[in-house]
């Protein structure tokens, strides 16, 4: 299914039921398998998807050299670069435009001076009026509890949650060579200061930009980027001069999450920083493809956890929490409607948030760390991004002329050939190009599925190891 990265539309792609499972918190620590095998080019990402981070401006569209263009896809959560109003993963990052003196930003001004005379006025009258009738007619009751009880919650809470979990969370401003950037969210990965976030929150800092990460408590440090994939939408920067004192937050286990869990999300919808919402995990492996919205840009695939909790561009990056407070997703695109929002011109949330699976961006994050670059499982062959329901079907011909099913491949290995339509991988339904894609990199290079497909209308079953490609191009 396409959304868009908060901000910008994205077009449509079809989605898989969601599979629910069993929910435990766990730690699981998954082994990056290195490999350099080149992927099948993947088709072209469709012009409408929008990101959810907070933009100020939209930055250049992206190289479009790889993939090609997908499907319609959601928007990033963040409020990418600007782009049609469709559906998006969790937040999609787009810089917020200067607003105009003159528009809806004056008027909101204005009403709000309104409102604070007219409480004024009300204040005053109301005083005037209880002065002359006191007549000890009504008495009020205070709540006993102190003011310790009253700042402390029990564990479990979610006020206990956020109060743990926002001291490791951090707004992240990233400003282009030009001037041009946006807001978005990212949390503390481990004491090194690595912060992770979505690729579309930093991408217009790649190039010689500016980076800046700001704690609640004020405290602001410039960062750097050391290793992004826009294939999988995640990035790591680190903190310059990083405080001594940092709490990464604990990572949960998102395979184990099941449908009906409680979520919450941190993250700074249209600037706000360090707000919490609430929600549920309202699907499992729902198939995402997201881009910025320009007729350049390369696609970001997932499959991906769906959850009600209220995500707008700013919340890009941000953790879903377990509601014991464990990082089980990254905040990372939305589907919404087209009517924008907040005088930004950014579609918001319509409670149909997605996020990039823990387990899935801390394998990525730990590879980024390691080489900075980013690795990606393939089966070694070019499907088509069409939207369809039947399955992906390998594709006759490859990108620029190559050939649609790698030479030595796993493909051509295990026997796959032009025309094959995918319909399974292991006991994941597959509907198309984009679902395969999300799917196959859900997992890492040298893991073994099984593959089923069609071909001349007959069923077959067949298993492969997945080879690597290095790189994002």
């Amino acid at each position: 299914m396409s959304t868009e990265n908060e901000g910008n539309a994205v077009p449509p792609a079809p989605s898989a039921p969601p599979v629910p499972v069993a929910s435990p918190d766990a730690f699981p620590q998954g082994h990056l398998p290195e490999g350099n095998a080149p992927t099948a080019p993947l088709p072209p990402v469709p012009a409408s998807a929008e990101h959810g981070r907070a933009a100020h401006q939209p930055g250049p569209a992206p190289d479009g050299s790889w993939p090609p263009p997908p499907p319609a896809t959601p928007s990033y959560t963040d409020g990418g670069a600007g782009g049609a109003a469709g559906a998006g993963w969790g937040a999609s990052y787009q810089q917020p435009a200067p607003k105009p003196r003159g528009g809806r930003g004056g008027l909101v001004a204005a009403v709000l001076v309104a409102a604070l005379v007219a409480g004024g006025l009300g204040g005053g009258l109301g005083y005037t009026l209880a002065k002359d009738n006191d007549n000890g007619g009504s008495t009020t009751v205070s709540a006993s509890d102190g003011s310790a009880a009253q700042v402390k919650r029990a564990p479990g809470t979610i006020a206990n949650v956020a109060a743990r979990a926002l001291p490791s969370t951090v707004t992240i401003e990233a400003e282009s060579s030009n001037g041009e950037g946006g807001t978005g969210t990212g949390f503390v990965f481990d004491k090194q200061g690595h912060i992770v976030t979505n690729n579309h929150v930093v991408a217009d800092a790649v190039d010689g930009g500016k980076l800046t990460a700001t704690f609640p408590d004020g405290k602001k440090y410039n960062a750097e980027i050391v290793g992004h994939a826009q294939g999988y939408d995640v990035a790591v920067i680190k903190l310059k001069n990083a405080p001594s004192d940092l709490k990464p937050l604990a990572l949960g286990d998102s395979d184990k999450v099941a449908v009906g869990d409680e979520t919450i999300a941190i993250g700074a919808p249209f600037g706000l920083s360090n707000t919490v919402t609430t929600g549920i995990i309202s699907a499992k492996n729902r198939p995402v493809a997201s881009s910025d919205g320009s007729a350049s840009s390369k696609a970001s695939y997932m499959s991906a956890l769906q959850t009600d909790a209220s995500i707008n561009p700013g919340n890009s990056g941000g953790p879903l929490l377990s509601a014991s407070g464990a990082v089980i997703g990254i905040n990372s695109a939305i589907q919404s409607s087209s009517s924008g929002g907040f005088g930004s011109g950014q579609s918001g949330s319509i409670g149909l948030g997605f996020a990039i699976p823990i387990n899935q961006a801390k394998y990525v994050a730990q590879q980024l760390i390691k080489t900075g670059k980013p690795v990606y499982a393939k089966i070694g062959a070019s499907v088509s991004l069409e939207e369809s329901t039947d399955g992906a079907k390998i594709t006759d011909q490859g990108a620029a002329g190559s050939a649609a099913v790698e030479s030595g491949g796993p493909a051509a290995k295990a026997g796959l050939k032009p025309g094959d339509v995918i319909t399974k991988l292991d006991d994941h339904v597959i509907d198309s190009g984009p679902t395969l894609i999300g799917e196959i990199w859900t997992h890492e290079p040298g893991d073994k599925v099984t593959v089923t497909y069609k071909r001349g209308g007959q069923e077959h079953t067949v298993d492969l190891t997945l080879g690597a490609r290095e790189g994002d191009s």
